[in-house]
């Protein structure tokens, strides 16, 4: 991971529109998604900011003061996680800072007691279930269907800790 880059907790000014804004370009760029996937993303986003518990958190991605991406864990149910938001601008992927991020939000899922985490992203997204899969997630629930103006299978991965 390069010297100039930071991961840090807590949400500061700019930082939610930041994460939108990124996951918005994205996904548009590089898998042709459509404006309605930032309500998707914005909308929990901001209410998990301002539930502000103790048992959800989310981490930021800087360099040179740059928003870079990011990772969240927060609470689906009871003792179930959800890890949301993982995103990293191409400039700092191959850097170590993915792998960085799960291991801290893994360490912060089983520090927290829950017993199980779960993640839900698409088919065509190889590289990141690449990596759902190296960190113990199994494939669960699919659901085809017509979402973010694409045909998309939605794919549910799920880790009992």
């Amino acid at each position: 991971m390069r010297d100039t880059i930071v991961i840090r907790n807590g949400m500061k000014p700019g930082d939610l529109g930041s994460i939108v804004k990124l996951h918005g370009e994205y996904y548009a760029r590089n898998y042709g998604f459509d404006a309605t996937f930032e309500p998707y993303v914005a909308i929990p986003l901001a209410e998990c900011v301002q539930r502000n518990r103790d048992d959800e958190r989310i981490w930021i991605v800087e360099e040179n003061n740059q928003f870079k991406g990011s990772i969240a864990i927060t609470r689906f149910k009871d003792d179930v996680a959800q890890l949301r938001w993982y995103i990293l601008d191409e400039s700092v992927q191959g850097q170590g800072v993915g792998k960085r991020l799960m291991d801290d939000a893994m360490e912060f899922v089983r520090g927290c007691g829950y017993k199980r985490i779960i993640l839900w992203t698409v088919s065509e997204l190889d590289k990141a279930i690449g990596i759902y899969l190296r960190y113990g997630f199994r494939l669960g629930e699919e659901k085809p269907h017509r979402i973010w103006g694409r045909d998309l299978v939605e794919q549910e991965y799920y880790q009992d800790l």
